[in-house]
């Protein structure tokens, strides 16, 4: 009979299991690290969704539609949106009841941009300190 004290799943895709000698190369699955973040605005309805690893944003709000409960919009990465160099990213709001963007921040670094929705995707203004 075997038994497992504890199972380590280390990021390199072996798996770990402490109390026996087992160590094998099945694959191991990682979920995304996403963060989410209301628009600041009072009367919006949008939720900003952060890839906290590579700091890809996108959007989504409500919709509207005739003889349904409705549909969920959701804006792509567009212009500076899209995969930045790997770090720790996060999303912070500002305090601003009319504001309809959001920053998003670079821990390690300190750099942070202006993340809004233009036309028909999010837009980053270029990253600053």
């Amino acid at each position: 009979m075997m038994w497992i004290s504890r199972v380590f799943a280390p990021r390199n895709g072996l798996l770990l299991v402490a109390g026996m000698a087992v160590l094998a190369a099945a694959p191991v699955a990682f979920a995304a690290n996403y963060e989410f973040l209301a628009a600041p605005e009072t009367d919006l309805n949008r939720v900003y969704r952060l890839d906290r690893a590579t700091g890809e944003i996108g959007a989504c709000q409500y919709g509207l539609k005739e003889a349904s409960v409705g549909v969920t919009l959701c804006y792509p990465p567009g212009e500076g949106a899209g995969p930045q160099a790997p770090s720790e990213y996060s999303l912070v709001a500002s305090r601003h009841e009319r504001e309809g963007g959001v920053f998003r921040v670079d821990l390690r670094t300190g750099m942070m941009s202006i993340c809004y929705v233009l036309n028909d995707a999010v837009v980053c203004t270029p990253q600053a300190k």
